[in-house]
């Protein structure tokens, strides 16, 4: 009794002087009650006690969420470092000091704003006048995104734009990027003047710098080539021998460079200079044709034809409806242009000295007024492989005997090349089509046909068909990955056609990065279930088989997706427990170990508070070890690890 009343005389005078010790605690906090903080910024609260000397510092929010900052506390102060700022920051604050038996506490405010960099004018395309454009002026990263205001100034006057989200890649805050938009059609007169997008953000309850930006661009209008001419002197029809000069003219900004050149039969064109005057010298029958003056600057062309005849006779012209291909009929002519008087021409087709029968038509073009006719014979030709590189002619003649001229008879010869589709195609894998992780694999392609085909590899994709570079038709895959597994095609084609070949390439990859959990814990009470997760990365999948090391009573579970359940354990589940993963191609294993803890039938009030205290210590303890190991192994337990601990 006497002990009992010495310890509360002890206590009471403890606490009065502690109470003593805190009769004049203070608290400050800063850098004040309420601030303005930058998103993706530092920024520190700080706490200062004032009648103590070894305070004891706490801080929460008002809805008590996570703090998203770091608490350091030097003596009497505290300070709650957030680094980067976030949105999860935008709370009020709660620094709490305790001291002996008092407590004080301070709010501080925090408010968010991020207006990081000036507005960005973006346009559409070039400048060309009469040609609309649109112009969007983003702002970057802003919040709060609805308090920004964004307006268009052109040299001083303003412009009317439509407010826009504008869809980017967003960090882990989801800032917003907001845009204006206008559609502008510029006109010479805008050439040098200014654009300028002015944003701001006018938080007058927040103190911050800078709440507006601006960003200014000078307007650079182009003009497409338009108004493009040629004069030509002294006629676009001359004689043989004569000279002809070409004069083209263009306008637009930057000024356009002149290119002449010529139409060619094939529908190609002949590059012929790049002076805006052209001076053709002996003009001989072959030049005749179509001219072109192209006007070009990079921001588009114009172009402009003239006809230039030399008017003499040609020589017959030989034309096919397409390709000679085995077996594939096609039309062959020959035309014999500008021909007078045309009911007089007579013309003849022949293949390697044997007359063809042909078919007599009259091809009408007009020449210059003078209504010239072009004459034509056709036949229907049906290719073999013996005409491969035989002669085919057509002879033409203006039997004309009252009147002296020559030539009087012309011919054309052309040597027929024949070409056959591809075939005999073959794509093939070595060593085979379905290897493993590492191995080399060859992918060879080859045809046999005349002409030479062209060989074209690829592998069919999610993204699409992926070519690969190949000039003979092997693509060597030296350390195959899963990656590399799929279809690939080979193509082989060629003026006759082409044929498709492909094959199933297939990537074993044996069993790794296998991890192991255990749920709740390796340590339980009996009756509990236990489960254990293997995971692993395979091709093709993995058997997974679980194994107690147990001799009396071994106990195996097989799975495929790698969960095993033990229920209601008891005792005799105690023990080491080993996990085999395998393929095909490879294998894994580890071992984990189970504790299975009895429980007592009957309690005595020292055991109860025995067992609870080993209840928390336990998965203490375990959590400790859990942690320990997450932060070696990134978050799993790691079969190749544990195994090298065994050894």
């Amino acid at each position: 009794m006497h002990g009992q009343k010495l310890g509360t005389v002890l206590a009471t005078n403890l606490l009065w002087m502690v109470f003593a010790m805190s009769e004049d605690l203070k608290i400050e906090v800063g850098p004040s009650s309420k601030i303005a903080a930058h998103i993706g910024g530092s920024t520190k609260l700080t706490c200062t006690v004032t009648g103590c000397e070894a305070p004891v510092f706490s801080w929460r929010t008002q809805i008590d969420s996570p703090l998203w900052g770091k608490m350091q506390n030097q003596g009497t102060m505290s300070i709650l470092t957030m680094d980067p700022v976030g949105l999860e920051n935008e709370h009020s604050y709660l620094c709490t000091a305790k001291c002996g038996g008092k407590e004080v506490e301070r709010e501080i405010k925090v408010d968010l704003y991020s207006f990081p960099r000036d507005p960005e004018i973006e346009m559409s395309g070039p400048l060309i006048v009469g040609k609309p454009v649109t112009v969007t002026c983003k702002v970057p990263k802003v919040y709060p995104s609805e308090r920004l205001e964004i307006e268009f100034w052109k040299d001083g006057s303003h412009h009317p734009g439509e407010l826009h989200d504008v869809e980017e890649d967003t960090d882990k805050n989801n800032l917003e990027t907001k845009g204006l938009k206008m559609i502008f059609t510029p006109t010479m007169e805008d050439m040098g003047k200014s654009l300028t997008c002015e944003a701001k953000l006018p938080m007058d309850e927040l103190d911050f710098e800078p709440k507006e930006r601006r960003t200014t661009q000078i307007l650079q209008v182009n003009i497409v080539p338009k108004n493009t001419n040629i004069s030509i002197t002294p006629s676009n029809t001359v004689q043989e021998g004569d000279s002809v000069t070409m004069t083209c003219s263009s306008e637009g900004l930057p000024p356009p460079q002149i290119f002449w050149s010529k139409k060619l039969d094939s529908e190609d064109s002949l590059p012929l200079s790049e002076n805006a005057t052209l001076t053709l010298v002996g003009m001989r029958k072959e030049d005749s044709g179509t001219y072109v003056c192209e006007a070009k600057n990079q921001f588009g062309k114009s172009r402009k034809e003239v006809e230039v005849t030399v008017a003499f006779p040609r020589d017959p012209e030989i034309e096919m409806s397409g390709p000679l291909i085995v077996g594939k009929p096609v039309t062959v002519t020959c035309k014999v242009p500008k021909v007078y008087p045309s009911e007089r021409l007579e013309m003849t087709f022949w293949k390697e000295g044997s007359h063809h029968p042909v078919e007599l038509l009259d091809i009408v073009e007009n020449a210059e007024g003078n209504n010239l006719e072009t004459k034509g014979l056709k036949m229907i030709f049906t290719p073999t492989m013996e005409d491969m590189g035989k002669s085919l002619t057509c002879e033409a003649k203006l039997p004309i005997d009252e009147m002296d001229f020559e030539p009087k008879e012309r011919k054309t010869t052309q040597i027929l090349q024949v070409s056959m589709p591809p075939k005999d195609t073959r794509l093939t894998a070595f060593p085979s089509d379905s290897v493993k992780e590492g191995d080399s694999v060859t992918i060879s392609c080859t045809s046999g046909d005349v002409p030479k085909s062209q060989i074209i590899l690829r592998k069919k994709t999610e993204m699409g068909d992926r070519e690969f570079e190949s000039a003979t038709g092997i693509y060597i895959i030296h350390a195959a990955q899963l990656e590399d597994a799929g279809v690939y095609e080979c193509e082989s084609k060629n003026e006759g056609g082409s044929e498709v070949k492909s094959l199933m390439l297939d990537v074993k990859v044996p069993p790794r990065n296998t991890t192991i959990s255990i749920h709740p814990s390796r340590t339980v009470l009996e009756g509990e279930n236990v489960t254990i997760t293997c995971k692993t990365f395979s091709h093709p999948p993995a058997v997974i088989v679980l194994k107690k090391v147990d001799v009396d009573n071994e106990v195996t579970m097989c799975s495929k997706n790698g969960t095993f359940t033990l229920y209601h354990v008891t005792p005799d589940d105690t023990g080491v427990y080993i996990i085999n993963v395998s393929n095909e191609v490879g294998n894994d294993s580890g071992q984990i170990e189970i504790s299975v803890m009895e429980i007592p039938k009957y309690f005595s009030p020292q055991l109860l508070a025995l067992y609870c205290l080993s209840s928390l210590v336990i998965p203490a303890t375990g959590m400790v070890i859990y942690f320990a190991r997450k932060a070696n192994h990134k978050g799993s337990y790691s079969l190749v690890d544990a195994l090298k601990s065994k050894v």
